[in-house]
């Protein structure tokens, strides 16, 4: 609980810092290529999260791995983060700076589950629809569950549209048990 208080304050921080430059989207994809090499390389999240490394060993490790791939501020962000000894954060400050970007540029994510990927066009008709119901642009993150059978499951917030087969069944099953 204490670490998500501390990743809200420095991911709004950060935030207000990108707002203030209007860089929104270049901040984000910086901390985007931070967070994918933290998700590709583990190895780095242990070193830079082990309290037994010293503090210059990681900066220095910071800067020669991101000192030319992302902003200056982007990489001054990271390195308090290592004085402040808070990288084991870092995954959930990069979330919730997503979540903050995505509310103040009006989109909405919607996960959407299916059996197959589904086509740029699907996609498309998809994206269209959901900004009709939401008011929003929206984004698609996309899942498969072999489950379903078929169709499409879509979760926006706490909206869930149940479209699969697998759904259907289960709600036929339902009313028939009732009856």
């Amino acid at each position: 609980m204490l670490n998500m208080e501390l990743a809200r304050k420095y991911a709004r921080a950060i935030f207000e810092l990108a707002c203030e430059e209007n860089a929104l989207s270049a901040y984000g994809n910086d901390l985007a290529k931070v967070q994918q090499t933290y998700v590709d390389c583990p190895e780095l999240k242990a070193y830079l999260c082990n309290p037994n490394v010293q503090p210059e060993d990681k900066k220095s490790l910071l800067k020669e791995v991101f000192g030319d791939d992302v902003r200056e501020m982007v990489l001054n962000f990271l390195l308090l983060l290592i004085d402040k000894r808070r990288m084991m954060v870092f995954e959930a400050i990069s979330a919730i700076f997503v979540q903050l970007s995505n509310e103040k540029l009006g989109i909405a994510v919607a996960d959407v589950t299916s059996v197959e990927p589904l086509s740029d066009t699907q996609k498309a008709e998809l994206m269209e629809k959901l900004g009709r119901v939401t008011g929003k642009e929206v984004s698609l993150r996309e899942h498969r569950d072999p489950s379903l059978i078929g169709g499409v499951v879509v979760r926006i917030g706490d909206r869930r549209i149940d479209g699969s087969i697998k759904g259907r069944l289960a709600a036929m099953t339902a009313e028939l048990m009732a009856n």
